[in-house]
């Protein structure tokens, strides 16, 4: 079992940044790998970024690459997404969740866990 509880989210202005945070309860964090989602309003949860189990392998939406990073502590047990640059279009629930070994990273349908969300908002 592992819990996810993500935090972080807000409203900032389009060009600013936010740093995601998604804490993790249960003995599997260091042996999963973590992705994070968003969904805006009316539309499909989408794949933003994912972390390989060691952090050694990372990806990203083409929406997002070059804008935000993904990185975790699994000291912590923690997974991260630093979010920069924002733009109106990012705006958003975030859920960060976790992948078995071996599933696809943008396919929601393959995550077994996933946390509560928070909320992110893009405007002046």
């Amino acid at each position: 079992q592992v819990q996810l509880v993500e935090s972080g989210g807000g409203l900032v202005q389009p060009g600013g940044s936010l740093r995601l945070s998604c804490a993790a309860s249960g003995s599997r964090f260091s042996i999963n790998d973590m992705g994070w989602y968003r969904q805006a309003p009316g539309k499909e949860r989408g794949f933003v970024a994912g972390i390989a189990s060691s952090g050694g392998n990372t990806y990203y939406a083409d929406s997002v690459e070059g804008r935000f990073t993904i990185s975790r502590d699994n000291a912590k047990n923690t997974v991260y997404l630093q979010m920069n640059s924002l733009k109106p279009d990012d705006t958003g629930v975030y859920y960060c969740a976790a992948l078995p070994y071996g599933g696809r990273w943008r396919n929601p349908d393959e995550y077994d866990y996933w946390g509560q969300g928070t909320q992110v908002t893009v405007s002046s």
